[in-house]
């Protein structure tokens, strides 16, 4: 019930804030987007995702629902994941956002137990697709890095 009632708060925050986000405009733009794009956007994930915890049905028939334990092998999972993040945001610039994100890719893959093919197909997937989606159909200038030599 705890969830529910907060998941319904959490909704109304995102609403309002979407409400302010929306007419956002900024002085200047560099991207056909615009910047309200991005927090819109997020907004929208974390609605959807409040919606389904709402109406999510109990696990139990009694309404209890088993706490999940922290554990020190998940902590550890959660400490990596945040050094992942990290380490992506450090060498996002220096080398650029396609090999970026293919090492995050592989490394976030890996750390979920991925098998190595599995995590080098997803990781170029992810990495050459959201270059495209982000760089080419949407304007959003991305760095290349040391790629940069391969840009057309």
């Amino acid at each position: 019930m705890y969830q529910r009632l907060f998941a319904g708060a959490l909704l109304l925050a995102c609403i309002g804030l979407g409400v302010i986000a929306w007419d956002y405009h900024a002085p200047f733009s560099y991207e056909p987007v615009g910047p309200r794009a991005y927090p819109m956007l997020l907004l929208g994930l974390l609605g959807a995702g409040l919606l389904c915890l709402m109406f999510k049905q109990p696990a139990a028939a009694d309404g209890h629902e088993e706490e999940l334990q922290l554990s020190m092998a998940m902590i550890r999972k959660m400490v990596i994941c945040v050094t992942f993040m990290l380490a992506y945001a450090a060498l996002f610039e220096v080398l650029g956002f396609i090999l970026a994100s293919l090492l995050f890719g592989i490394a976030m893959s890996r750390l979920y137990d991925g098998r190595w093919l599995c995590s080098l197909i997803a990781g170029v997937v992810l990495a050459v697709g959201l270059y495209l989606l982000f760089d080419k159909a949407l304007d959003v200038p991305l760095p290349l890095g040391i790629l940069s030599a391969l840009e057309i």
